[in-house]
């Protein structure tokens, strides 16, 4: 192809590189000018024009294209008319973009004149959506390059570009129980269940409640065989730990084999995947009750595309495992839950330190200016949190402020961290101060540890053993400390319980909340008694000193 300045008397044939507008022509760049078009040019002066002009060798961009994605086309595929060198495929029906990820690169290589750009292999697409577009980069591209190209599409026997689409599955749904477990747990599970295959254009058929017991997972699983379910889905009260676990037991009890354990995607690590008489059976993740997109939907979305999901496939999927919430990505929600959106992140937690009470229980004095082990009672929980991997630390003061205030800035160098906040109602109860430090918090914030200035062995490292079991689409939403099977404090509460907590009246804080969302509850075992002892007494507080200095 000869690109450049061109004689208006060559330049019949010739693409316009540039649009002319001026003395009543107006023809846009591209145009393939006629012999009527170069006489309207001379008519308004022109002398020259920046064009490009096609040698034998040579196929227009347009044609190129075409060939292009004609080759690149398998089945769900439908190609459009080329247009500016540009040929795009969009998907006939709703399904997975099946695409060949390194012979798109091979064919990317072949020449800076031809590109392709598709979605990732295995997108979700909608009816209609764009799946890929060959883009003739130049006005015309050499024959040898297209034919290169087309080669390359055509070199296996699977197409580079296709969809898979959706095809109805009737799904079988087995829920475990442990003593404890709640039917509103139970329900929720069956709603998200119900829309993530409502979305692939399948159905819950069936479901069965039973104890988490191998023997009565077999057995459910019998029954929702024989009503004709051709995908079975158990939901275990306790995550799958091993190949050796209640859920794998019961699909072999049932006939069935277990034919992978784990996979390497974030949410969804613990997934298990089996077989029953030729059919699909998972063993579920724990974030399968989330509405949020996870390694199940990886799985589900190709078992409705009848595309393969044995050990290959799942050991493949770590690159691009590490999930993020796609807006694009047509998926159940659940407007309650919108913690994670956007590229998985550190989550941001602040702590709260309260430090308004009023020490009754200690007969006087202020137990948090107390001297504990050389510093002041405060002073210990202000040092961990800040010590720790909160984002940021709110002291709420109340009681005796003038003096509190002063005991921490001597303690502890300004930091960019720490704020203090005032309660006015402190006399009112805990609940007051909880609610004062949570409307101090940055809108950024993900989560708040509510943490008891009362509790000097509360270190840095037990905050941050509850910020790490943080995560709201695992389920992880309140993080509890634990010490020997008995609940502590401090507590990690997700910024969804925030207004519920700015409702609380009276001293007891937000304990029942936990009752109340028991399913968002993770329980965090903590070695030695720090998350259990507070200093209520002069007693506790002597007790405490003689343990610290032994």
């Amino acid at each position: 192809m000869r690109f450049g300045e061109t004689p208006i008397d060559e330049a019949a044939g010739a693409i316009l590189a540039h649009s002319w507008r001026a003395n009543g022509v107006n023809f846009a760049k591209g145009r393939r000018l006629s012999a009527d078009d170069v006489a309207k040019l001379k008519a308004g002066g022109v002398a020259a024009v920046v064009a490009a002009r096609l040698d034998p060798e040579d196929i227009h961009e347009d044609e190129a294209a075409a060939g292009v994605a004609k080759a690149l086309a398998g089945e769900g595929i439908e190609v459009t008319a080329p247009f500016t060198g540009r040929c795009n495929h969009f998907a006939r029906e709703a399904g997975l973009a099946v695409i060949d990820h390194e012979r798109i690169d091979e064919l990317n290589e072949l020449d800076e004149s031809v590109t392709v750009a598709t979605l990732p292999p295995y997108a979700r697409v909608e009816p209609r959506q764009m799946v890929a577009t060959v883009k003739i980069i130049p006005y015309a591209a050499p024959r040898t390059a297209v034919a290169r190209a087309v080669g390359v599409a055509k070199s296996a026997n699977q197409p580079l570009v296709s969809v898979a689409p959706f095809q109805a599955m009737r799904a079988g749904l087995v829920q475990t129980r442990l003593p404890g477990t709640r039917d509103k747990v139970l329900d929720k599970a069956v709603g998200t269940t119900s829309k993530r295959l409502t979305s692939l254009g399948s159905m819950l058929a069936g479901e069965r409640r039973v104890a988490h017991d191998a023997k009565a997972i077999a057995g459910a699983l019998a029954e929702l065989k024989a009503e004709g379910c051709d995908l079975f889905l158990i939901a275990g009260a306790s995550a799958i730990v091993d190949r050796q676990d209640v859920v794998p037991s019961g699909i072999e009890a049932a006939g069935g084999k277990v034919t992978h354990f784990g996979m390497p995607v974030d949410p969804g690590n613990l997934l298990l995947t089996g077989e029953l008489d030729g059919l699909p059976v998972l063993g579920l993740p724990g974030c399968a009750k989330s509405p949020k997109y996870n390694g199940f939907d990886m799985v589900l979305e190709r078992l409705a595309a009848r595309l393969p999901v044995g050990r290959a496939e799942i050991v493949r999927m770590g690159s691009g495992g590490l999930l993020a919430e796609i807006a694009s990505r047509p998926q159940p929600r659940d407007d309650s839950e919108t913690e994670g959106e956007g590229p998985q992140q550190a989550p941001r937690v602040a702590a709260l330190v309260l430090a308004a009470g009023r020490s009754t229980r200690m007969g006087g004095p202020n137990k948090l200016l107390a001297d504990a082990a050389g510093a002041p009672l405060v002073v210990h929980a202000v040092k961990a949190a800040l010590a720790s991997q909160a984002v940021e630390v709110v002291v709420v003061l109340g009681h005796m402020e003038d003096q509190v205030k002063p005991a921490i800035e001597k303690a502890v160098p300004a930091k960019s961290r720490l704020r203090f906040v005032t309660n006015p109602d402190f006399a009112e109860g805990l609940s007051t101060s909880v609610k004062t430090g949570i409307a101090a918090l940055g809108a950024n914030i993900d989560a708040a540890v509510v943490q008891l200035g009362d509790m000097p062995g509360v270190g840095a490292p037990l905050l941050d053993r509850l910020i790490a079991a943080f995560s709201p689409v695992e389920g992880r939403s309140i993080c509890v400390p634990t010490v020997g099977g008995k609940r502590g404090n401090p507590v990690l509460w997700a910024r969804r319980f925030f207004p519920e907590m700015t409702a609380l009246s009276g001293d007891s804080g937000a304990k029942h909340l936990i009752g109340e969302h028991a399913d968002l509850v993770c329980e965090v075992e903590m070695t030695g008694e720090a998350a259990i002892t507070d200093i209520d007494t002069p007693e506790a507080l002597e007790a405490w000193r003689a343990r610290s200095t032994a």
